[in-house]
C-alpha cells in the first residue's frame, strides 16, 4: 500500500489516536517519521517512541502523553508543506506558533529540527508541520 503523503498519514494517525484516547499509535516507519517523533519527544508532546518490527515490516510506535485529567499534550497537529505545495522558509521567516506556545517542525540541511532549534542554529528549510 503506497501513500502520496506518508508524513500526513503519520500525523493523522497520531491525531486520530488522541481523539480515540489510545495509549499508543503504530505507523509504517521511515527515517523522517522517526526524526519527527524524536523532535516531538524532545519538546514534550509525546511520552516516548520506538522503532520496532512486526511481521517483517518496520513500524514506529508512538506513545501518546496524557496529563492527570486525561488530556493529551497535543491539542492540534497540522501538516503545512505538502507534496503538491511545498513551503520553504529562511531562518528569519520561521513562524512562531501561538506566540511561542507551540512548535514548528522543519527539515533543514542539518536535519529535522524544531523551529526554536533552527532559529538558534541560523538555518531555514521546509516546514513539515506545526504542533500545539
Amino acid at each position: 500500500m503506497s501513500f502520496t503523503d506518508p508524513v500526513a498519514d503519520f500525523l493523522t494517525r497520531i491525531r486520530n489516536g488522541i481523539k480515540a484516547r489510545h495509549q499508543k499509535v503504530d505507523a509504517p516507519a521511515s527515517k523522517l517519521k522517526l526524526e519527527i517523533a524524536r523532535v516531538l519527544k524532545e519538546e514534550g508532546y509525546i511520552a516516548n517512541y520506538k522503532a520496532t518490527e512486526e511481521d517483517g515490516k518496520k513500524i514506529v510506535r508512538v506513545y501518546i502523553k496524557y496529563n492527570a485529567e486525561n488530556q493529551a499534550a497535543i491539542t492540534n497537529i497540522q501538516r503545512i508543506s505538502r507534496p503538491g505545495c511545498r513551503v520553504y522558509v529562511n531562518r528569519n521567516e520561521i513562524p512562531r506558533v501561538l506566540g511561542g506556545l507551540g512548535i514548528t517542525i522543519l527539515t533543514t540541511p542539518k536535519g529535522v529540527r524544531s523551529g526554536k532549534q533552527a532559529r538558534k542554529e541560523g538555518v531555514g528549510g521546509e516546514l513539515i508541520c506545526q504542533v500545539y
